[in-house]
Parts: structure tokens; sequence; C-alpha cells
């Protein structure tokens, strides 16, 4: 969504693209952190994380990112978002595993996909956990598969936490810096719009290489 927007700016000038930014940085901080937060926090939670964009959300939050505190607060309201979500995940598999699996919203998710999750976690263990963070649909299911296995929840959460930190740090540093150095070269440089727009589309496109590598490889070991 993000590059959609800064690409129709730099085709033009400028002065579009600072608008677009100056209009997201305009959202109350407070209010842009939380909203960032709920995001993450439902892509993370089971089923929900299927239809909620949450890294795209923030991704836009950290381009308005004006300071090192604000920074800094994204980041961690972030990270406890995202652990959050993968908590509520895991207690409903451990309270409600099996009858929300055999649900209508758990059979449409597929008997197939619940039957990956499951022996993901089994042949991999806690390494499964941290991966899952990157995978798709895998990301929402692993969590709720950990709470009906006999993984404990202190276990979940050393596995679980890095990666969270790791994807959260990725996402608001990425759209802080490329934010931060367009506002700054806009004034000298009138291609500084294209630099902003190569900055996010590069990250983009390097996650989505990185999840399809991850997913092919991790496919490859369980014989998918």
């Amino acid at each position: 969504m993000l590059a959609q927007l800064a690409v129709a700016a730099a085709a033009g000038s400028g002065d579009p693209l600072s608008w677009i930014l100056d209009l997201v940085q305009s959202v109350d901080p407070v209010l842009r952190i939380l909203l960032s937060a709920v995001a993450i926090f439902c892509e993370t939670s089971i089923l929900i994380g299927l239809i909620v964009p949450g890294d795209s959300i923030v991704l836009v939050s950290g381009t308005a990112t004006g300071n090192t505190v604000e920074y800094l607060a994204l980041l961690v309201a972030v990270i406890v978002g995202s652990l959050g979500g993968e908590s509520v995940g895991f207690l409903l598999g451990r309270l409600f595993g099996p009858r929300l699996r055999h649900s209508r919203l758990g059979r449409r998710v597929g008997e197939r996909n619940w039957m990956r999750a499951e022996r993901y976690l089994e042949r991999r263990g806690g390494p499964a956990v941290f991966l899952s963070r990157f995978l798709p649909v895998l990301h929402s299911l692993v969590p709720v598969t950990v709470g009906m296995s006999e993984m404990t929840y202190r276990r979940f959460l050393s596995w679980t936490a890095p990666a969270c930190v790791l994807w959260a740090g990725a996402y608001v540093t990425v759209g802080w810096l490329a934010a931060g150095s367009y506002r700054q070269l806009s004034a000298q440089l009138h291609w500084a719009g294209y630099l902003f727009v190569g900055v996010i589309v590069v990250f983009v496109i390097a996650v989505a290489v990185i999840k399809k590598l991850i997913e092919r490889a991790e496919r490859r070991h369980l014989g998918d």
C-alpha cells in the first residue's frame, strides 16, 4: 500500500509524497502507535492474522516516526502487540484448541493447513515457533497449535520473542529510515522521492523473497 502511494507520488514531483508522509505524521503519535500495536496484535492472533495486514500498517506508521523517542515507543509497542497476539493464540489453543479447529471458522482454514502446522511443530519443535513468524498462514496457526501441544508457555515465549523482536525491528526501522532520508534529501535532490520508493520496494521484495526461501526450505524438510 505504501509503495503504491509512493510510486504515484514520485512519478510527479516531490510535493505529493511529502503530502502523503505529512498526512500520516499528522495523526496523533500516541494513537498511531496504539493502532500499530493493535494491528500487529490482530495479525499474530489465531485466524485474524490471515486477513489483517499488520505488517503494512507498521511500515506506514514507521514512516511517520519523527524522533528517537517515537521510534523506540513504536518499536516497543509493536513488539508487545506481537507477543500479545502470539500469547492469545497459545491460550486459545490451550483452552479451546480442538473445538476451535473443528469450528466453522477453523474448517475454513482447512484441515490441510492445521495438519501442516501440527506436523511442522512435531518435527521442528522450538525452531518451528521462531520460523513460523516469517511464514504465511503458519504465523497464525502455529501459536494455537503449540497451545494444543505439550510445549510450555515459557518455552514457547523463549522462541517466539526473538522472532517478534527481529520482525518488529526490521519493519519499524526501514519505515523510519526511508522517510527520514527522504525528508533530509528532498530539498536538495529532485529524485529523493524515487530513493524513498526504492528503499520501500526493495524491502518489500526482500521480505517476500526471504519468506519464500524459508517456506521452500521448510517444505523440503517436512517432505511436502
